[in-house]
């Protein structure tokens, strides 16, 4: 049995989950696309450089919200390694 309080929090997080499902699911069809326009264009699936200035930005950010930017940048590098397997079997090299 939960009280009304624990019950607001836990709708909180699930609408805060359904939220980060739909903000992937938007990231992914641009990155669909991003992959797509390597593929035609003859690029890399990877790019280092854009991956290293990310991370750095997005370390600032979470800590400038108060977020561990070490968790910040794990669940960034797993994002991108995903979006990298997706731009390779787009380009036939994976």
């Amino acid at each position: 049995m939960t009280d009304d309080r624990l019950g607001r929090y836990r709708a909180s997080i699930d609408n805060i989950d359904a939220a980060l499902v739909h903000m992937l699911a938007e990231r992914f069809k641009i990155t669909q696309a991003v992959g797509e326009y390597k593929a035609e264009a003859g690029l890399p699936a990877a790019d280092e450089r854009r991956e290293s200035e990310q991370i750095e930005r997005l370390r600032r950010l979470a800590t400038d919200a108060g977020l561990d930017p070490a968790f910040t940048e794990k669940f960034l590098r797993f994002i991108v390694a995903e979006v990298i397997q997706h731009h390779q079997r787009i380009a036939g090299d994976g």
